[in-house]
């Protein structure tokens, strides 16, 4: 490939500023980059060239020299094939371009990298309450397993009088930039795997970590109206952070226990409501349990099972609205059992009474009935 004028090479005016210089070349680059073109060999020789094109603009001497003389004006070896000063630029540029394509972070090559300072992990505990809690809301004392600064080298990991150290690999970067071809990468530093320091001397209480386990007392307020699944943060509860770095918080997920009466859907509460054959054939006053208590209600004459009867407001409130919910009552008409012999001579007495009129007494039975015939084609 012909050599081409430079500023052409990046589409750039020859009074462009360093920062357009910069820009061109990172959106040359995203473009033609080989591992984004694998096998195309013209978009690599593209690379190449915006990549010379870049060395060459982004010295301002080398500049100089190429807007006098023009291509004769600069060594071509000097642009930073083979790692000298103009690379070095070339590679800090890079770097950021790597970076946009891979996701990584860019860290320091040298000692003004990266501050290595990382939050600390969030934390969950899982809690199980009851639904009266649930409901009502309650104060629960929790004991939680956590990681916190070593009492004896104050986190530091080091024995008490001595200091980390740098790391000589990384020069306290926390990374090392790596040479593969024509363009360098950054990974984590092996020696210190990231904290750009190494302990000689390591805490004894804590091996060199700065952090000890230890058992937490923690008091958790539950609102009322709080559904299963709902989680409470509790800010800075979490494990510390790292070299100074911020605690992480702690989620309180909640778990209601299943109830022997009720079952919970939102605010609404449901309940099954056993009736006997006699209340349900002629009416009655029956009573009915509730998170507050008993309540008495009214069974019409001739209730059926799976009637279902709405106390409002009976359920449970909102934990953001604090509106109630209902509470839900659904009739088991109760088949009696252990029969006496009288009660048998009665029950067939009302069947016998009952048959002379079968379509008036039990209407369900006869339309079944006649639903079966049609399907039969009777």
């Amino acid at each position: 490939m012909a050599n081409r004028d430079y500023y052409e090479v990046l589409g750039l005016n020859r009074d462009a500023s360093d920062d357009q210089i910069k820009k061109a070349y990172k959106k040359a680059a995203m473009k033609f980059h080989p591992d984004r073109n694998p096998g195309d060999k013209e978009a690599e020789e593209h690379f190449k060239e915006a990549k010379l094109a870049y060395e060459i603009l982004s010295d301002s001497q080398k500049r100089a020299a190429y807007d006098r003389y023009g291509h004769a004006g600069v060594d071509p070896s000097a642009g930073g094939m083979g790692g000298g000063q103009g690379f070095e630029g070339f590679a800090d540029a890079f770097s950021d371009i790597f970076g946009d394509i891979f996701g990584g972070s860019r860290g320091g090559g040298g000692g003004g990298g990266r501050s290595n300072v990382y939050r600390g992990a969030d934390l969950r505990y899982n809690l199980e309450i009851s639904l009266e809690e649930a409901a009502r809301g309650a104060e629960k004392t929790i004991r939680i397993p956590t990681l916190e600064n070593c009492e004896t080298c104050g986190g530091s990991g080091a024995k008490p009088g001595s200091q980390p150290k740098p790391c000589p690999t990384c020069g306290g970067a926390g990374q090392v930039r790596i040479q593969q071809g024509f363009f360098s990468i950054q990974q984590t530093c092996p020696k210190c795997h990231g904290s750009g320091r190494i302990i000689p001397d390591p805490c004894r209480s804590c091996g060199g970590a700065g952090r000890t386990k230890k058992q937490k007392t923690l008091e958790v307020k539950i609102p009322a109206g709080i559904d299963d699944g709902m989680r409470l943060r509790h800010a800075g509860h979490g494990e510390p952070g790292v070299n100074g770095g911020p605690s992480g918080d702690l989620y309180v997920e909640i778990h209601i226990r299943s109830h022997a009466v009720f079952q919970r859907d939102g605010d609404d509460l449901h309940c099954e409501m056993p009736v006997s054959f006699s209340t349900a054939a002629l009416g009655g006053e029956i009573e009915i349990p509730t998170l507050d208590g008993m309540a008495r209600i009214k069974v019409p004459a001739e209730t059926q099972s799976g009637r279902v009867f709405r106390l409002r407001g009976k359920g449970i409130r909102n934990v953001r609205s604090h509106a109630p919910g209902d509470l839900m009552c659904h009739v088991v008409v109760e088949t009696p059992v252990n029969l006496t012999d009288r009660q048998r001579e009665l029950l067939r007495e009302f069947d016998e009474i009952s048959a002379d009129n079968a379509d008036r007494h039990n209407p369900k039975a006869k339309g079944w009935m006649d639903k079966v015939k049609e399907f039969f084609g009777a």
